[in-house]
């Protein structure tokens, strides 16, 4: 699956589709460089989802849990930029919100690949430099 944003009005749109494709999977690690728009797009499938709460990158804290208002269900996101080996991951629980069911979004996933689920919907985002649009492709959906 291929999509292009070029503009923030875009992005609703994106996110739904990117949601929609994915059918009854729910974990979804962001291949990207920073500033390409990880986290916005994240926002917005949160917002999509029935998350009151603003989403932001948890960079500091490395999880945010947000709850759907519509479904009750938790939301999980996750920033892994900062550690520094797989460990760090597996001391904070990371697998099991992985393997839940809830919804997970995952930034800089690099470091957990090994305990990612078979179905995990791998999205990487390009930023063409001169028109600033973004370029998602989803593989498996």
């Amino acid at each position: 699956m291929k999509i292009e944003i070029s503009s923030l009005a875009a992005l609703p749109e994106a996110a739904g589709a990117l949601l929609s494709a994915a059918g009854s999977r729910r974990v979804f690690a962001f291949h990207a460089p920073m500033g390409a728009g990880k986290t916005t797009l994240i926002a917005e499938m949160c917002r999509q989802l029935g998350a009151d709460d603003d989403s932001a990158s948890p960079t500091f804290s490395i999880l945010n849990e947000y709850r759907s208002r519509t479904s009750g269900e938790s939301i999980y996101h996750f920033d892994f930029y900062r550690l520094e080996s797989a460990g760090e991951a597996f001391d904070i629980g990371t697998e099991d919100y992985l393997y839940s069911g809830a919804y997970c979004f995952l930034e800089w996933p690099g470091i957990v690949e090994r305990m990612l689920p078979e179905d995990t919907v791998d999205v990487s985002i390009t930023v063409d430099p001169e028109t600033g649009v973004r370029t998602l492709e989803a593989e498996g959906i």
